[in-house]
């Protein structure tokens, strides 16, 4: 996260904190670097001094640090403390080490699928313990969200507001940034925690494309956009592109919760981190795919290959390693022996041909892939036609006497 130096106008100490470098300003207030006693780093902010003299916003403001600190969750910021009394409010929670997403993806480009899943699953998680404790973030976005050495960190719950909330301003003040607020903060409707599942949608979409779902443009376009106009989500990987368009979802209803989407995207992470294989099965598998109802199974075809050799290779491979003992194209079977119900492929000789069977009358192929006739048969055949030729001969001879 980037720092800069304290400015003249700068406190130095805030309670029980001393304040070392400036972390950034926002539309509350200036966020700065500070230090307790212990050695122990926040991130501090100090609200403006225009808004720390309405009262409405420090009885607003006062609800939300007490419902921050309900908030139970690895992913979130901790608040360490805060003063809602002091002439200008300030609280201050646990210091995050680590750049934003924003500065990553700006500095890197588009992240990886898994990593995007990753990060997605991890926020997800956090946002089930912010919803928990009755509380909607409103302003969930890439700059918001810190990537620490122990993984993601949500920040910034300065505008957090309870569910029921109204949403498009805050005291006069524009809450939400362009292009990662959800369509009913846009058109000042009641916030639930369906929108940060947009917000995140957004972020996500953002962490694989390098940019807004919605473009650029000033603000009036983008509010535009997102209550009217679909996010574009083209340069979004396949493995996640179904999920962050069901987040972006114009009707609220329609959104995943967050504990759906955070199984989901933990799936997806697990997946595209082993690297499964998406193109085609091997040229010699033909597989197809028949619905013939609930519960059906693909079933695959094999091609056949004529290659060299292919009696000392066997049946082809079922998809589960047996062998086929079915009957092949030209109507014979394998000489292997059977072993549990299961044709066993023949012995081979070093040569690479089949050695013959040693089951006893077992039928051998030939080089021609028919079978030798059987002995047995051959004599009784010959016998029949040995004697239906006598009987033709005597036939004809008897006739020949009648002529005669």
């Amino acid at each position: 996260m980037a720092m800069m130096r304290l400015r003249r106008e700068d406190p130095r100490i805030v309670g029980a904190f001393r304040l070392h470098r400036r972390l950034g300003a926002g539309g509350m207030g200036v966020v700065y670097l500070g230090s307790d006693r212990r050695g122990q780093r926040v991130a501090l902010k100090v609200i403006r001094p225009d808004l720390a003299e309405d009262q409405e916003f420090r009885s607003r403001f006062a609800r939300e640090v007490s419902a921050a600190r309900r908030i139970r969750g690895g992913c979130t910021a901790r608040l360490v403390a805060a003063d809602l009394d002091a002439d200008r409010p300030w609280f201050a929670t646990q210091y995050v080490p680590g750049p934003s997403l924003h500065d990553r993806v700006a500095e890197e480009g588009p992240l990886r699928a898994a990593d995007v899943a990753a990060i997605g699953a991890a926020l997800s998680e956090g946002l089930v313990a912010v919803h928990e404790a009755g509380v909607v973030h409103r302003d969930l976005k890439p700059s918001n969200i810190l990537l620490s050495p122990k993984g993601p960190r949500i920040i910034d719950f300065g505008i957090a507001w309870a569910t029921g909330a109204s949403t498009l301003t805050h005291v006069g003040t524009a809450v939400g940034s362009p292009g990662f607020l959800a369509p009913e903060q846009v058109r000042g409707a009641a916030v639930t925690p369906a929108t940060d599942v947009f917000s995140l949608g957004a972020t996500l979409a953002y962490a694989a494309m390098a940019d807004s779902p919605f473009g650029h443009g000033s603000s009036e376009v983008m509010l535009y956009r997102v209550v009217h106009e679909e996010p574009q989500l083209h340069g979004v990987p396949d493995a996640l592109a179904p999920l962050v368009r069901a987040c972006l979802a114009k009707d609220p209803e329609e959104r995943p919760s967050t504990l759906q989407l955070s199984m989901r995207l933990k799936e997806i992470a697990a997946r595209e981190a082993q690297g499964l294989p998406t193109s085609r099965p091997p040229a010699q598998r033909d597989r197809t795919e028949h619905t013939t109802g609930a519960g059906s199974r693909p079933t695959e075809r094999y091609t056949e290959r004529s290659t060299q050799g292919r009696a000392a290779q066997g049946p082809p491979a079922r998809s589960d390693g047996s062998r086929s003992d079915g009957p092949r194209s030209d109507g014979s079977r394998t000489g292997g022996s059977r072993t549990n119900g299961r044709q066993s492929a023949p012995p081979s000789r070093p040569n690479g041909r089949p050695a013959p069977s040693s089951r006893p009358g077992a039928a051998r192929t030939t080089s021609t892939g028919r079978r030798p006739a059987n002995p047995r048969l051959l004599r009784q055949r010959l016998f029949v036609f040995v004697v239906v030729t006598l009987v033709v001969a005597l036939g004809i001879a008897a006739a020949q006497a009648l002529q005669g």
